[in-house]
Order: C-alpha cells, then sequence, then structure tokens
C-alpha cells in the first residue's frame, strides 16, 4: 500500500479516474494551482493531487469559480471557505496539511491611487 503522497499516477491514470481531459491537468499545472511530481517530461500524481484536482474541478464547475479566481482567493482564503466544504471531508483534505495551498498572510494593502497626469498619458 502507498501513501497518500506518493506519485504513482501518470496523467494519462490520473485523467481516466478523474473522467476528464488530460489536457484539463495541464491547464491547472501552467496556471500555478497543481505541482505534479517530474520523471523527465511525464508528470506523476499522488492520491493527495488526485482529491485536490477533484476540488478544483468542484470549484470549476459546480461553483462556477474561474480559474484566475480560484488562484487570487488561494491568496487570501484556504479552499474549503471557497467551496464551503464540510468539516467531515476537510479532514481528509491534502490542502488543509499543504503549505502551499494554506493562505498567506497580507501583511499591508496600499491603496492604488491615479493622479491626473497619469490618466491623460
Amino acid at each position: 500500500m502507498h501513501s497518500t503522497d506518493t506519485a504513482i499516477f501518470s496523467s494519462g491514470i490520473a485523467a481516466k479516474m478523474l473522467d476528464i481531459h488530460p489536457r484539463t491537468l495541464r491547464i491547472y499545472e501552467e496556471a500555478g494551482l497543481l505541482t505534479p511530481a517530474r520523471k523527465g517530461r511525464w508528470s506523476a500524481f499522488t492520491t493527495n493531487d488526485l482529491e485536490w484536482i477533484s476540488c478544483l474541478r468542484e470549484m470549476v464547475h459546480t461553483h462556477g469559480v474561474s480559474i484566475p479566481a480560484i488562484k487570487k482567493l488561494l491568496n487570501y482564503t484556504p479552499c474549503w471557505n471557497i467551496t464551503d466544504c464540510p468539516f467531515e471531508k476537510r479532514q481528509h483534505c491534502s490542502a488543509l496539511l499543504s503549505n502551499d495551498l494554506a493562505p498567506r498572510k497580507v501583511s499591508r494593502i496600499i491603496p492604488f491611487k491615479r493622479h491626473a497626469a497619469d490618466l491623460a498619458a
């Protein structure tokens, strides 16, 4: 039995398991929402990755959240706040324990002000 963080699924197998097109996996990876293990040109996915991809699919297709919006929202809140994920599901979610999916602290927000000279240019 493999642990949930061992990369054992190729992109083709992962896509079949999730009933999605392999291009979807590449789109998520190119957007920075997914970081599969690399073996040369080949991507390898973990069970945790498959769960995260399912969560992404739910956000996009069930809740209508765009990929750029997901990226922006993940800077401020964990994914379970976006999808209103129940606590029981969260207990088994890799995002809960993953540092790269946890919200980042916003230390200071500087308001953007446009000056009349900037608008004329």
